[in-house]
């Protein structure tokens, strides 16, 4: 890629912002609207989890295959695809007669926001070269997602309650097009100078893993932990799992490669994005349904009442990206896990559902950890890897993220669904939800705190010189001789 002016790059961070501005509002946005969805489509607490489940789930089995293809063919091109068809996966789940179709539609979603996020942070990666100005720009694409919080709430319930759950859908489309028209015209087109072939059986091992885990945790309430089904389901992960170890390690260029794994700042960067989007997930699952279901409130109280969340997640995502380039990815790694811990202990240990100023003092909590979290996760993922493997650091980063959101809705949901059918009232029905929450945050603090020190930088410095040496070697070995 060429390098371009300060005002160009700019641009190109705006443009790939506004990708991720669709594909999170679209998410904050459902959450809202999911008690509205399930009433008109006649939907069980399942059915509302596939709703979701069904899109991250897509979603997290694909981005992995966007960004090495993206890498492969290019990456304007990739990205231009996935605008299409988000926005015309947003227009057919407006029109979605039953549930069954919205579902199927949400998939189609998917597939195009699978093109969409780790390509933008692909393209990113490649455009802000120096280490400090990509850890800012890092910082206002996290920002991105505080605004999707902050607006997503505002804007689904204002819709809901004045036009219908439908109408969500559409407000995809004006952004997507106008990101797909500046797409066109600014972001240059770039590839890798030595792209890592297709590996179509690593990535049915990770479609057969992610669907199976998924689709057990979301079912086993109703069928049963010792039904056929779930017990076909937890064979089935366990040999696609058992076939991705043996399998991908012994191909010349797997779709996961695991030499990114010894370093362990990537390592954990992975960890912490499964555990804090769980978090996320499971917390907007369980609050979305509590204040309207519960307190009933219609969607846009809802939406206000989440407000000092969203706030600080949109303040604070910038200052992590600015702390992550001035003082690393540690601070910030250990005051997100902290304050998300902390969030769900308020409502597992003091019931903060059932105070008012309890319930805002955790969600002003939990939209500090969350904010920021996502800096230092996108940070290390791509620092240190060679730009031509970029698109796959920062897929494998997205992937972590959209698995930790499809489970943390499968896993709430289904304790959620389990104390239900048991006769427990909502808040005694989601105790041991929120300790699992409380557990995902303190998980995120531990690894942080063990994967972000001097030992793991020495890990991370020599993973990065191993795989600079074996990208070198190929255009060695085909160099003319000297001399």
């Amino acid at each position: 890629m060429p390098e371009l002016s300060r005002r160009r790059r700019l641009l190109v961070l705006a443009i790939c912002c506004m990708s991720l501005l669709i594909v999170s509002l679209d998410v904050t946005v459902l959450n809202v609207a999911l008690p509205s969805m399930r009433r008109e489509l006649h939907a069980s607490v399942a059915g509302m989890q596939w709703t979701i489940d069904a899109y991250t789930l897509v979603l997290a089995s694909l981005l992995m295959l966007a960004g090495s293809t993206a890498d492969r063919i290019g990456r304007r091109k990739v990205f231009t695809a996935g605008l299409v068809l988000f926005a015309a996966g947003s227009l057919l789940c407006s029109l979605a007669p039953t549930l069954e179709w919205l579902i199927a539609f949400r998939m189609l979603q998917a597939v195009g926001g699978s093109m969409l996020n780790p390509v933008a942070m692909s393209i990113i990666t490649n455009t802000f070269t120096d280490p400090r100005e990509r850890a800012r720009a890092i910082g206002a694409w996290g920002a991105v997602v505080g605004i999707s919080m902050a607006a997503g709430p505002l804007i689904g319930g204002l819709l809901v309650d004045s036009v219908g759950w439908r109408s969500i859908f559409w407000i995809n489309l004006p952004v997507g097009l106008l990101a797909l028209a500046l797409t066109l015209r600014f972001v240059p087109e770039s590839r890798a100078a030595r792209p890592r072939r297709p590996d179509p059986v690593g990535q049915l091992l990770i479609m057969a893993l992610l669907s199976s885990v998924t689709y057990g945790i979301i079912e086993a309430p109703t069928a049963g932990w010792s039904s056929p089904v779930i017990l076909g389901c937890a064979a089935l992960a366990v040999a696609s799992l058992t076939g991705l170890l043996f399998y991908e390690p012994r191909r010349a260029e797997p779709l996961i490669d695991p030499r990114f794994f010894r370093s362990a700042p990537f390592s954990g960067a992975t960890v912490i994005a499964v555990s804090s989007f769980a978090a996320l997930s499971g917390f907007l699952f369980l609050n979305t349904l509590y204040l309207q279901d519960v307190r009933g409130l219609d969607a846009l109280d809802a939406g206000l009442y989440m407000l000092p969340m969203a706030v600080l997640t949109f303040l604070c995502a910038p200052l992590s990206g600015r702390l992550v380039g001035s003082r690393g990815p540690r601070p910030s790694l250990l005051i997100a896990g902290s304050a998300m811990a902390a969030s769900g202990l308020l409502f597992a240990a003091f019931s903060a559902e059932t105070s008012t100023p309890l319930l805002f003092t955790a969600y002003v909590l939990f939209g500090l950890g969350f904010g920021m979290v996502n800096a230092p996760i996108t940070n290390t993922a791509v620092s240190g890897m060679p730009r031509a493997q970029a698109g796959v650091a920062a897929a494998v980063a997205s992937t972590s993220r959209q698995t930790g959101g499809t489970l943390g809705v499968a896993v709430i949901g289904s304790v959620l669904a389990a104390g239900t059918a048991g006769g427990a009232d909502f808040a005694e029905a989601t105790r041991p939800a929120w300790w699992i929450i409380t557990g995902w945050g303190l998980l995120a603090l531990l690894v942080g705190a063990a994967t972000s020190g001097r030992w793991a930088l020495q890990t991370a410095a020599r993973t990065a010189r191993r795989l600079e040496r074996s990208a070198e070697a190929p255009s060695r070995a085909g160099a003319p001789p000297r001399g």
